[in-house]
């Protein structure tokens, strides 16, 4: 039998996101990080949101079918600092490239007022196109996630183990598998969108019912953190190019 529950975290809070909101907070055009956006790695907090999010998994009925994680530092972390928290430690953890977050192309690293000031003519593009289609040079949009999302599920839904798959990644991941698999319109997902970013550490869940359709049951809920009293954090999307 194929999977019947997913469990979606977004990783703990990175490093890129903290300098992501101190440039926010400056208005600066650029964000101070030295680093490929793969490469990001877990700030102290978002460390203490991983081993919060591990005592979550110690205390359910059942370990993970499956565990999948995003190829970047940040989710693979997250979910193996969670798994030793949990005594899990000995859980292989499969990494796809599919997961990974979306790549922003010439505009990894600006803030809105960076784009603004450099890249002036793409801002006016995105507010036409809408944030579905609309694709930064180098980059990636929502569709061209989906799309490859797609074809991770694909493969997943029809290799995978029974039961519940953990998969860790990212913000725009998260909403978008949503998006796929519980047949959601463009409108419905922008409005998702809309209503604020998957917070960090959350965990967002979906299961499938028995004519073989998919419906969540919890969307990045952080009881995980708020139970183990570690302040949650939800880095907004627009700002956050390291999400």
């Amino acid at each position: 039998m194929p999977p019947t529950d997913l469990m979606l975290v977004r990783h703990g809070e990175s490093v890129g996101n903290v300098a992501s909101a101190e440039a926010w907070a400056a208005k600066a055009e650029t964000i101070d990080i030295n680093l490929r956006d793969p490469d990001v790695p877990l700030s102290p907090l978002g460390e203490r949101q991983a081993r919060a999010l591990g005592r979550w998994l110690a205390e359910r009925p059942h370990s993970p079918a499956a565990v999948w994680s995003s190829p970047y530092v940040r989710a693979r972390e997250t979910i193996g600092i969670a798994l030793d928290e949990a005594g899990h430690g000995d859980v292989d953890v499969l990494i796809d490239e599919r997961l990974r977050d979306r790549e922003l192309g010439i505009l990894d690293r600006l803030t809105a007022r960076g784009i603004e000031a450099q890249y002036p003519g793409e801002r006016a593009r995105r507010r036409y196109l809408g944030k579905m289609y609309y694709r930064p040079p180098g980059g990636e949009s929502w569709a061209d996630v989906a799309l490859r999302l797609r074809s991770f599920l694909r493969d997943l839904l029809a290799d995978g183990p029974s039961g519940t798959v953990l998969i860790t990644a990212h913000d725009a991941v998260i909403v978008l598998i949503r998006y796929v698999l519980t047949r959601m319109t463009e409108e419905e997902v922008l409005k998702v969108a809309a209503e604020g970013t998957v917070a960090n550490a959350s965990v967002t869940t979906l299961h499938r019912e028995r004519d073989g359709t998919w419906a969540y049951s919890g969307y990045h809920e952080q009881d995980v953190l708020a139970d183990e009293g570690v302040p949650a954090t939800e880095h907004g999307r627009e700002s956050d190019v390291r999400g």
